[in-house]
């Protein structure tokens, strides 16, 4: 019979068996980031669980195709992989993200409590959405330039957009942004045209905003300003930052990222509003602008997120001296305390010297203070005995009736 192996040995042989994520998403080595985006929602779409209900062997690649794209597609874990390989990267501290469409109604309000208690849940858009999108077979409605649209979207689903840029437009730039007032969570997607779907124009995945607070709603925007423009997405080093706080502020900027697409060319372009919430529709306004009337904003972005750059820079040098300053203020702080308990102990013990001078006997405080005691209660007693003395002697005597004074006259006879 073959020998049972224990679980370690079994965790140690699945790491041997691992692939090379660029194999598997097959994708080059010098690959952008967009093409292993891209590479990556297809094979995610393929394979997804929601398809390929009764089939272990899709389960399996699906979530190997997960694991490579969570190494590949962030900048820090892909370049310790290209260094080091596996062992610099770890495998236990991956993010997954969510479906929540796939999830049981159970799940769902397990992950609907943690992300109300703070917990950073990661979500992904729903493989009937993207299955859709792909095969052509979803509905797009125009949107003007410079006219809002408000709608109501079910969660789990998406509204699709379609916007005519002309090729002025496409040089001056191209902004589309959604709000939600009522602070509901949802998506801001832009797609692809493909043309691998069924009928020829499908639609793959390009890029995915998430909307976050901002003051009393919740937005996400993007921006085809024809310049480098970055994105701030709040869930990287999430985990990390809940386990150590300062992490939260030295982390702050480690999402500040470039956006994959930095201007959009002349022709039709799709974008979609995908409805975020555990359990609700989501209320939004959607609307595409051209940047030409915005050259003032256009400057100011860009000087803006310089500066941010730059900070980041200064963010990391701050760090290194911060926590170099942290360890001495603690070990400081510890010997304090350590110096202030044995100065107390010596004083102590020099009281105690000073009290041991004198020939007289030691005096016995339970003793004397039982004395105390006694004396108080004698007294008190005492007191009380002469109070009711002095109050009988004080009282006048009451007369019985058997004693009455009778004046009699005794000259008359009876």
């Amino acid at each position: 019979m073959p020998a049972h192996r224990s679980k370690s040995e079994k965790h140690e042989a699945a790491k041997q068996l691992r692939r090379d994520p660029y194999e598997v998403l097959s994708v080059c080595r010098n690959s952008t980031d967009q093409e292993i985006k891209s590479a990556y929602r297809r094979m995610a779409l393929k394979y997804h669980p929601d398809k390929n209900a009764n089939d272990p062997q899709a389960s399996d690649m699906f979530k190997e195709v997960t694991f490579s794209y969570n190494i590949l597609s962030d900048p820090d874990k892909r370049r310790q992989y290209d260094t080091a390989g596996f062992e610099a990267v770890e495998a236990e501290s991956q993010e997954l993200e969510l479906d929540l469409s796939s999830l049981g109604a159970v799940n769902t309000m397990f992950a609907a409590l943690f992300s109300k208690l703070g917990v950073p849940i990661k979500t992904t858009v729903s493989a009937t959405v993207l299955e859709g999108a792909l095969n052509g077979s979803v509905t797009v409605r125009p949107l003007p330039l410079g006219q809002p649209i408000s709608r109501k979207v079910e969660k789990q689903c998406a509204h699709f957009y379609e916007v005519i840029v002309t090729e002025e437009e496409a040089q001056a730039g191209f902004v589309c942004r959604v709000q939600s007032s009522d602070k509901s969570k949802f998506k801001l997607l832009y797609f692809d045209k493909d043309g691998d779907g069924e009928g020829g124009g499908g639609l793959s995945l390009a890029l995915q905003e998430d909307s976050a607070k901002t003051g009393k709603v919740t937005s996400a925007g993007m921006y085809f300003l024809c310049f480098p423009v970055y994105r701030l997405d709040q869930t990287v080093n999430s985990v990390t930052a809940s386990k150590d706080p300062d992490a939260a502020f030295f982390k702050k900027l480690d999402g500040f990222q470039p956006c994959e697409i930095t201007e959009l060319k002349a022709g039709t372009h799709v974008f979609a509003v995908y409805g975020d919430n555990f359990f609700k529709s989501v209320s939004y306004t959607i609307e595409a602008l051209c940047a030409e009337p915005f050259m003032e904003e256009k400057d100011n972005l860009r000087a803006v997120e310089s500066e941010i750059l730059t900070k980041r820079v200064e963010l990391s040098k701050f760090e290194a001296e911060y926590r170099e300053v942290l360890a001495q203020f603690t070990e400081m702080t510890n010997r304090y305390a350590q110096e202030m308990q044995e100065i107390d102990d010596l004083l102590k013990q020099r009281n105690e010297i000073h009290a041991s001078y004198t020939a007289a006997p030691p005096i016995k405080r339970s003793s004397s203070r039982s004395r105390s005691k006694g004396t108080t209660k004698e007294g008190k007693e005492d007191g009380e005995e002469r109070e009711k003395r002095s109050t009988s002697r004080d009282r006048p005597k009451k007369k019985k009736w058997y004693n009455i004074h009778l004046k009699v006259d005794k000259r008359k006879p009876c």
